[in-house]
């Protein structure tokens, strides 16, 4: 009830913020990137908060969707919803041909391997120039249309990063609260103990990293279509360190401090663009006393001295010496 409630919230905030602010830059504009890349945290924090799979280059499967859906648009005239499918359906199977050999190793080796991965499809995004453009981009990508509506305008945009983003979420609560998302938890908390409670580890490990993929593919997308151009420098390592970032921002197994994590992510910068040559010093600033003094994450770092609160008023035991 109580993730249900949080949810209804978050929706509530999605679709009031932009008829309160119709024509505000930082709602139409700022706020479709946030969506964005509030979709792409949402689906890594499944693979890093809940399973404890650290992951680089996650970059990399937000790139293969979002070149899939633009050259088979651009070059071959598909419909862009049918190349945003085919681009799915591609990212999930690359992501489950190099997870088994990937999620055999642990700690700092899966680490390297994933950001190894990273690497490989920017390089190939580079050099595969007849297709992608090259280190030029791609552009001329068709926008996408639904219902007949064209979804030409930022506001338009929005609604769609908005009610995607909802999805996601929505659909990470469930797993959270499901079988699955126990088994997510006891993985997390030990591969050993999980395999010996009689869970799969090996495909639970697989399922939850070819799901933060096609997650990843729906977000580059959706991404192609919105922007009309791409290029490898949206995919990049340091990108994917970003949505790293973001998810421990945030709070690591949260979904709701992921999308927060991401949303304050997108929007810091954006509000330190005017201290100008000392944007990125306090930028780093900020976040380095955000992770010293919330070393949990801001939103869940927030979160536990309202919950001892009510934890105790609930509970006059808690309250009780040496309990």
């Amino acid at each position: 009830m109580k993730r249900l409630s949080g949810f209804y919230l978050l929706a509530a905030l999605v679709v009031l913020l932009p008829i309160i602010f119709p024509d505000n830059y930082y709602v139409t504009v700022v706020g479709v990137t946030a969506l964005l890349h509030a979709i792409l945290a949402v689906g890594l924090n499944l693979l890093m908060g809940y399973a404890g799979q650290i992951s680089l280059g996650h970059a990399a499967f937000f790139g293969i969707g979002a070149y899939t859906s633009a050259i088979l648009t651009t070059r071959y005239g598909w419909d862009p919803w049918a190349a945003i499918v085919v681009g799915i359906a591609l990212t999930g199977s690359i992501a489950f041909l190099v997870s088994r050999p990937i999620l055999r190793l642990k700690g700092h080796y899966l680490a390297m391997a994933t950001l190894g991965l990273g690497i490989i499809a920017n390089i190939v995004l580079v050099q595969a120039g007849d297709f992608t453009g090259g280190p030029d981009g791609l552009g001329d990508i068709p926008t996408l249309s639904l219902f007949g509506w064209a979804l030409d305008t930022d506001l338009r945009w929005y609604w769609v990063m908005g009610a995607t983003m909802l999805g996601t979420v929505w659909i990470a609560l469930n797993i959270i609260d499901s079988r699955s998302g126990r088994a997510l938890r006891a993985l997390h908390g030990s591969e050993v103990a999980a395999e010996m409670m009689g869970i799969n580890t090996t495909a639970t490990k697989t399922g939850v990293f070819v799901l933060a993929a096609l997650t990843a593919s729906l977000a580059g997308s959706l991404f192609s279509h919105q922007q009309s151009f791409i290029s490898p420098d949206s995919f990049s390592f340091f990108f994917s360190i970003e949505l790293v970032t973001m998810v421990v921002l945030g709070g690591m197994a949260s979904t709701y401090g992921a999308v927060f994590g991401a949303v304050v992510l997108t929007f810091l910068p954006e509000l330190l663009v005017v201290f100008e040559d000392f944007e990125v010093m306090i930028f780093g600033a900020i976040l380095m006393l955000m992770m010293i003094f919330l070393p949990q994450g801001i939103f869940v770092g927030l979160q536990t001295p309202f919950r001892r609160r009510l934890t105790r008023r609930e509970s006059p035991i808690a309250d009780t010496p040496g309990e």
